[in-house]
């Protein structure tokens, strides 16, 4: 018998809730650009983890089930309400000791460029390179996860680095 078993499906979701809920609302917030959404997206996740538990073939799935459905909520989420402005998430990771105020200032324009960037993306290429990236899944993995053919990924995930490579091309 293992933990999840010994300690019930509410345990078990706890469990995977302390260890996921940071990085998955972050990974929603990445496909949806707004916080409250993203959290809302990944609450959704775990109530249907908790729901669905009993229905587990095996409850090492659970982390996949809950990528999955947060990018699917993610997507629907999108899909009901397609909005002209977003909020944008500032996600650049605070230095230690910063060199310069015009050093964070170039740091903080780049970050906010690539996450531009990122954001004009077509929906599905932006969730095959936030998969990857930030997620670090595999192309198997993301094919699993959005539900598509392992060539769709490879494509996708090259138009996309593609797109960002020619927004990073220098100016003439």
């Amino acid at each position: 018998m293992d933990r999840h078993e010994r300690f019930g499906r509410t345990e078990a979701v706890s469990d995977l809730f302390l260890a996921h809920h940071r990085r998955l609302v972050g990974l929603a917030v990445l496909l949806v650009d707004e916080r409250a959404t993203a959290e809302d997206v990944v609450q959704e996740a775990f109530v249907g983890l908790h729901r669905r538990w009993r229905h587990l073939r095996d409850p090492g799935s659970a982390v996949g089930y809950l990528n999955r459905a947060v990018v699917n909520g993610a997507r629907d989420r999108l899909r009901r309400k397609r909005r002209a402005a977003v909020v944008l998430p500032r996600m650049v990771p605070v230095a230690e000791g910063r060199a310069s105020a015009e050093q964070d200032a170039v740091t903080h324009d780049e970050a906010d460029r690539l996450w531009q960037a990122i954001r004009a993306l077509p929906t599905r290429q932006r969730q095959v390179l936030v998969l990857r990236y930030y997620v670090d899944q595999s192309e198997a993995e993301i094919a699993e996860t959005l539900h598509v053919s392992h060539g769709s990924v490879k494509k996708h995930a090259s138009r996309g680095l593609a797109a960002l490579a020619r927004t990073w091309e220098p100016e003439r």
